[in-house]
């Protein structure tokens, strides 16, 4: 542990006091161009802070939670949903103070120390390169089945070849892609939320459904037919499907505005997940019975569109699947490769991660990020009951991981914020640091609960998980004492407390 960092103003001029890279920022030894450039507009962050909450995993996982947990998986998703505010909220502190390309990675690494930062920032890294080869296969089964003549392992090279070819044209083309991919999720959403709901109050024209009304809340054996202990087991299998909403922060400090961007992602996170994941699935289970076979076999959304009489809902639904898993997919390649240069500018990547071209892009840490998924999406066919079943279960818990540093961090980072630059705290936690305390202890009981859960593969998935955590964790206590010996541990002591932790001039 190192001494209580400061935070410090760090080159930004009077009329600059949101952090905005300035056109002459650099990138540090070795750059080759002027670090990354505020290539995001607001319309962008928008979309991405709203598309970040609507994972693939809510359309094709959420049947698993209704089996389990029948109706009463609207506790699961309430629950993790407000632990997710929680989290946000406290990450928007952070990042709103000090808007940074290594968003939660370097809060960490300024309020509990380097090696923090270090591992939950390779953590991380490791969770979205193996989320490339598994939406990316997804993507390719979809696509697969609509133009066979190519095979699958070539549509996943296709989408992946064509997703880092637009990551690494500009941030302005990846958010370009992210807004319209997001956008197709949202008018989606809106719209099965909107049509349902009409079904489900008998309003629909055209529509007679005789399974449709709010009795399936109670009917079937009850709103929790397999009592209590099934809102739990709800919450394992929907819990990593919010991962994503932190996205928006790490994007953030390539846009025009970044505190502002930070700030209304921050306060739009309770709508968003109250809209997109409790209102979509009330409907669900309010046209269905929960224990209907349709749910199991077609998918919970498929089968709620097909209850309605709605032609080709498979394939409606396929294509909004496809929107989604196109658009993790990009928002994947893009957050893993922020990651990797701001580890980068730290010194906990090869410095050659911290190159950006001319236009911005760190080049580098995209392609060595694509590279990996490339090997995984390998895995994944060659392997994909060892190998790729090892990363899958690995880097499963990386989620909780993220949230219980954010959790830490925030509670040392307001006292810093507050020493240091109090006028930065433009988002505050609520109840600090009552609910900080809390979110923790909610997120380590989750964790303890998931290594009594044999049936869905949550022990494994927290046993390996923490043994590469731990692996990662000894990797970065060797790097600080050596660091520590030399002229590295005073140089980083110094970019800790006054320095952006990507190295933007802001």
């Amino acid at each position: 542990m190192t001494s209580q960092p400061t935070l410090k103003t760090t080159g930004n001029s009077p009329g600059d006091p949101t952090g905005t890279p300035s056109s002459g920022s650099t990138d540090g030894p070795g750059g080759d161009g002027s670090g990354l450039q505020a290539g995001l507009k607001n319309r962008h962050l928008s979309m991405i802070a709203i598309g970040g909450v609507i994972g693939a995993g809510l359309f094709v996982g959420s049947s698993s939670g209704i089996a389990a947990a029948g109706p009463g998986i609207l506790l699961s998703y309430a629950l993790v949903g407000t632990l997710v505010v929680l989290v946000m909220r406290m990450l928007g502190e952070m990042s709103a103070a000090n808007p940074t390309s290594g968003s939660f990675s370097a809060h960490a690494d300024r309020a509990l120390g380097p090696w923090a930062g270090f591992s939950i920032g390779w953590l991380y890294w490791f969770f979205w390169v193996v989320v490339l080869a598994v939406e990316a296969t997804a993507g390719a089964t979809i696509l697969e089945g609509w133009i066979p003549a190519v095979p699958q392992w070539g549509w996943a090279l296709i989408v992946m070849v064509v997703l880092t070819a637009t990551n690494l044209a500009s941030v302005g083309s990846y958010g370009e892609f992210e807004f319209w991919f997001a956008g197709i999720k949202v008018v989606a959403i809106g719209a099965f939320i909107v049509i349902g709901g009409l079904a489900v109050f008998g309003v629909l024209p055209g529509v007679d459904s005789d399974s449709a009304g709010l009795g399936n809340l109670t009917e079937h054996g009850g709103f929790l037919p397999h009592g209590a202990g099934a809102i739990l087991t709800g919450i394992l299998l929907v819990v990593f499907s919010f991962m994503g909403s932190e996205i928006a922060t790490l994007a953030a400090g390539e846009s025009e505005d970044p505190q502002r961007a930070v700030t209304k992602a921050t306060n739009s996170i309770i709508w968003r997940i109250g809209v997109f994941y409790l209102g979509s699935i009330f409907v669900v289970v309010c046209l269905l019975p929960w224990n209907s076979e349709s749910i199991a076999e077609d998918g919970s959304y498929v089968a709620a569109l097909n209850s309605l009489g709605i032609a080709h809902a498979g394939q409606i639904m396929n294509f909004i699947v496809l929107t989604s898993v196109l658009s993790c997919l990009n928002s994947g390649l893009y957050t893993a490769s922020r990651m990797a240069f701001s580890l980068g500018r730290r010194g906990d990547a090869p410095k050659a991660f911290a190159r950006t071209t001319r236009r911005g892009v760190p080049r580098n840490a995209i392609i060595a990020s694509v590279v990996f998924g490339f090997v995984a999406v390998f895995f994944n066919y060659e392997f994909p009951d060892s190998v790729f079943l090892f990363l899958v279960n690995s880097s499963g818990a990386v989620a909780l991981f993220v949230w219980l540093v954010i959790c830490f961090s925030q509670l040392r980072m307001r006292r810093i914020i507050q020493a240091e630059a109090p006028e930065k705290l433009v988002v505050r936690m609520w109840l600090y640091p009552y609910l900080t305390w809390a979110s923790a202890a909610l997120i380590v009981f989750v964790l303890g609960y998931m290594l009594t859960d044999t049936e869905h593969n949550g022990r494994t998935t927290v046993l390996l998980s923490l043994l590469v955590a731990a692996l990662v964790l000894a990797v970065a206590f060797v790097k600080q004492h050596l660091a520590g010996r030399g002229d590295g541990g005073a140089a980083r002591a110094g970019a800790r407390d006054g320095v952006p932790a990507d190295g933007d001039s802001r």
